[in-house]
């Protein structure tokens, strides 16, 4: 039994989100191997190597994959299948873009953003915006899956001593192409592997208000900026900040909310966090349930309050 972690990567480094695939890998049982497909990729599948826990790296280079079209790492993965017990992807964008194809074309069911693995083939997963676990048992030959990355620890980046085996690049697919990307930019950590984060909610009343009370405390503790769906449909704050079911999800060390009540599709996409710290003048809110810490006032006035103490 053998494990195919399929890595994310920016042609140099690894992203954070494989070493907790990886992981998840590891306790499926059997050798990790690890993809890398990429263009001048040689960097990720060095970084790759290194990762504790895995047994092997595969490195297939071509143009075809400098920008992660689902289309060709689909199909790449498709030419190794065959080796692999378990295929793992992370459920982020690009995974879940990917994943949905080699699942379909091995004509097997996907087992989805798994947060526990219980044996080899069967594994536990969150529904109901988090209010229920469902076990899933799966009897595929090869088991498609995706991971929630903020369910397992991160496989350490040293400590391995992987062999890197070449594949052939399959051809790339005529049916789309990379255009181009709009990127937003930021010297904050990314939102999705920050270790603090400073969320925001619709009581805060305007785009001008959140980056007046927010910025000076995530300044301070060095944090990532976030935002619950109703402050980003409010237009207060950019559409990669929300947090939630429909936006990231985050388990960060500590997570700030002010002025989020804690709606569910909020609560699902940060309950996991270390240490939760709710800031909201309605005693009923929400997200006091889930709270470590919970202080009942306005945050106009706690917040600066909060940054001069700090």
């Amino acid at each position: 039994m053998t494990c195919l972690v399929i890595a994310e990567h920016d042609n140099a480094s690894i992203k954070s989100a494989t070493l907790n695939t990886v992981t998840a890998a590891a306790a499926c049982g059997g050798e990790v191997h690890v993809l890398v497909a990429g263009h001048n990729a040689g960097a990720a599948a060095q970084a790759a190597a290194q990762i504790a826990g895995v047994a092997k790296v595969i490195h297939a280079e071509g143009e075809g994959f400098a920008h992660g079209l689902a289309e060709n790492v689909a199909a790449q993965v498709l030419t190794l299948a065959g080796n692999y017990s378990h295929i793992l992807f992370a459920a982020t964008a690009s995974g879940k873009n990917c994943a949905p194809r080699v699942a379909a074309k091995l004509d097997v069911g996907q087992i989805s953003d798994i947060t526990q693995v219980i044996s080899p083939d069967t594994f536990e997963r969150p529904i109901y915006a988090g209010n229920a676990i469902a076990t899933v048992q799966a009897g595929d030959a090869t088991k498609v899956i995706t991971v929630r990355t903020t369910g397992f620890d991160p496989a350490a980046t040293t400590g391995g001593s992987a062999a890197i085996e070449t594949a052939t690049a399959v051809a790339a697919s005529a049916k789309s192409q990379f255009l181009g990307s709009e990127i937003a930019k930021s010297d904050r950590p990314e939102l999705t592997a920050a270790k603090i984060i400073v969320s925001g909610g619709r009581a805060l009343g305007s785009a001008e208000k959140f980056a007046e009370v927010m910025t000076p405390l995530a300044d301070k503790l060095g944090a990532a900026m976030g935002a619950s769906r109703a402050a980003v449909d409010a237009g207060y704050a950019p559409n990669d900040w929300q947090v939630g079911q429909t936006g990231k999800i985050v388990a960060p060390q500590l997570y700030v909310a002010a002025g989020i009540s804690g709606a569910i599709q909020h609560l699902a996409g940060m309950k996991d966090s270390k240490v939760i710290v709710a800031i909201n003048k309605d005693p009923e809110a929400p997200i006091f349930s889930v709270a470590d810490y919970g202080l009942e006032a306005d945050l106009f006035t706690a917040v600066p309050e909060l940054v001069q103490a700090l």
